[in-house]
């Protein structure tokens, strides 16, 4: 089944609360609660589609209607609400908070050092002092990951590929809930001298900045972006996708989503799998187990997808190696 139709099947999944506890649960007098806490909008289909996916993923595994309790808060990218929202969710005392995106963690981290906390898509959980190794994170976290430092060098090189042309190759996200870009950054500058392109870092905090960031980066020719896997940068994607239409800019995403919705290209995890897979760590966590004993995890699913159409508005002619390669091409 396409991810389209997938998502399309569940648009009511996003309100789910459902309540009580597993047949191999220790306590069967207690109902067992779950907060989950999400970067994006409540009414994005994404954050739609991950509240399904964990939704079914948990009932596979014992925790239905009649043994579980799920609460949801959504963030829309805005990290001072995702604080809010960890501190709202902590002093509910759930069982276990599943973190969805790295600002999430980020803010329930502040919020508590006992609860269990299981997160899905989050960047570089060593190097932000999440856990302490991938293979005994310690603490009370623990949880599946998203991008890793070698992810910038692809993205370089499969821009280059689909738009050769591209001599200036900016990364867009907001320091606030992406900081550990500018490492990155620094570690594949010769990467991209190598390609033959000038890598550079723009942050940017609001609409009116990206407009303007854009905007002023696609005045000299030979430009192209990478948006970074930011729950900013997510749900301002309409606005980043109609800049890129509007100054001709070839953009390379993350996530596959951006792609569907007429974006040029996308390479990276597959987010739903990893959040399918982060319901294995739940169950385990309220069946007893303890967060710092199970390691963290790595996608396990890459998928390359290009938008035919959008190549050929850009005029680009898309290499006949990349169409193999893809996992899926929208024509």
């Amino acid at each position: 089944m396409r991810r389209r139709d997938f998502i399309a099947g569940l648009g009511a999944a996003a309100a789910w609360s459902v309540g009580l506890r597993p047949v191999r649960a220790q306590r069967p007098d207690r109902v067992r609660r779950i907060a989950f806490l999400h970067a994006l909008a409540e009414s994005d289909p994404e954050a739609t589609a991950r509240v399904a996916v964990l939704r079914q993923a948990l009932a596979q595994l014992g925790w239905t209607e009649r043994n579980v309790q799920i609460e949801h808060r959504f963030a829309a990218g805005d990290f001072a609400q995702m604080q809010e929202y960890a501190a709202e969710v902590v002093g509910s005392t759930p069982d276990v908070i599943v973190a969805n995106s790295t600002p999430a963690l980020a803010a329930l981290k502040q919020a508590t050092r006992t609860i269990p906390i299981v997160f899905a898509v989050v960047n570089d959980p060593v190097g932000q002092g999440f856990v302490a190794s991938l293979a005994r994170p310690g603490g009370n976290i623990t949880g599946f990951s998203f991008i890793d430092f070698p992810m910038l060098g692809k993205w370089l090189e499969t821009l280059k590929e689909i738009a050769p042309s591209v001599k200036r190759i900016t990364l867009l996200f907001n320091p606030r809930t992406a900081p550990y870009y500018p490492v990155f950054l620094r570690d594949f500058g010769g990467a991209a001298a190598t390609l033959g392109a000038e890598l550079s870092a723009t942050p940017v905090r609001d609409e009116a900045e990206i407009e303007a960031a854009v905007s002023r980066f696609a005045r000299e020719p030979g430009g192209g972006l990478i948006a970074a896997p930011d729950p900013f940068i997510t749900t301002r994607r309409a606005s980043i996708m109609a800049l890129a239409e509007r100054h001709r800019l070839p953009v390379i995403y993350a996530s596959q989503l951006f792609v569907r919705e007429g974006g040029l290209i996308s390479y990276g995890p597959d987010t739903l799998d990893i959040v399918r897979r982060s319901a294995s760590y739940v169950d385990r966590v309220l069946r007893g187990e303890r967060p710092g004993e199970l390691p963290v995890q790595a996608p396990n699913k890459y998928e390359l997808l290009i938008n035919l159409r959008t190549a050929n508005a850009l005029g680009l002619t898309v290499p006949v190696t990349l169409r193999v390669r893809a996992n899926e091409v929208i024509e």
